[in-house]
């Protein structure tokens, strides 16, 4: 069993939904104080309602750093400070390079990989009082290790806040405060929903376990990182995707 994180403060990017609201859902359950953020109210509103335990909501937009500089602020001091800051929020569009209008390939590296620099630098004068911190940003398999049409902007983004990851994991180590990421793989979420039911049955279909993941399986390992537990383990991460990387064929899956 890991050590209780009961009492800690937590802030969960882009909370209302999703992978988000997973994570926001399994710190509550251990009794964290969590602050859940995004853009739009009302689903923050509704989040907040049907998570169970000690949850609140910030609007911020998280590609703008004034915006994430009051929400960190905001949250530390209705929570009495800052424990951990799990940097989720992201945006996958799905348009082909031929397709893509360069603006939206600025919007989803700005809402996915800047917004992971401004979390951390916001989050650093918090950690730095405390004596300690925790940083868990929420990557993906999509970019680092494999490719899909049409999210080549998610997939750079993807890709760059493991490499952001590395020179953080060094310079935070100056405030006893650890960095690592969660590389999901395909979790059902309200966006895969959206991307029809031929599309979620070819996934499952390629993975060993023959289902998409839970966003609690996705929470479950953010609470590993955030916990006592892996206060030794910085700079690295974990890839959580049942299996769906290791095959080299569907014809593998096919001889199991």
């Amino acid at each position: 069993m890991l050590t209780s994180l009961k009492g800690k403060s937590i802030i969960v990017t882009g909370g209302s939904k999703g992978i988000g609201r997973g994570i926001a859902t399994v710190f509550a359950r251990q009794g964290a104080k969590v602050t859940i953020t995004a853009r739009g109210e009302e689903a923050l509103k509704t989040a907040v309602s049907e998570i169970e335990g000690d949850v609140r909501y910030e609007v911020c937009d998280v590609s703008d750093w004034a915006s994430v500089q009051t929400m960190v602020a905001n949250a530390a001091e209705a929570q009495g400070g800052l424990d951990v800051i799990c940097a989720n929020a992201g945006a996958f569009p799905q348009t082909k390079i031929i397709d893509m209008d360069p603006e939206e390939w600025d919007i989803v590296l700005s809402t996915n990989l800047k917004s992971s620099f401004l979390c951390v630098k916001a989050a650093i004068p918090h950690f730095e009082k405390a004596s300690k911190g925790r940083v868990i940003l929420t990557s993906s398999i999509t970019g680092p290790i494999t490719g899909f049409p049409g999210w080549s902007h998610y997939g750079a983004s993807k890709s760059g806040q493991l490499g952001f990851l590395k020179t953080a994991a060094l310079e935070l180590s100056r405030y006893n405060t650890t960095i690592n990421a969660v590389m999901p793989g395909n979790i059902y979420t309200e966006g895969l929903q959206g991307l029809g039911q031929e599309y979620l049955d070819t996934m499952a279909a390629s993975i060993p376990l023959k289902r998409l993941g839970d966003v609690e399986d996705i929470g479950n390992a953010a609470l590993f990182f955030a916990s006592e537990e892996a206060a030794y383990i910085t700079g690295q991460q974990i890839v959580v995707d049942g299996g769906q990387i290791i095959p080299e064929s569907l014809e593998a899956l096919e001889e199991i």
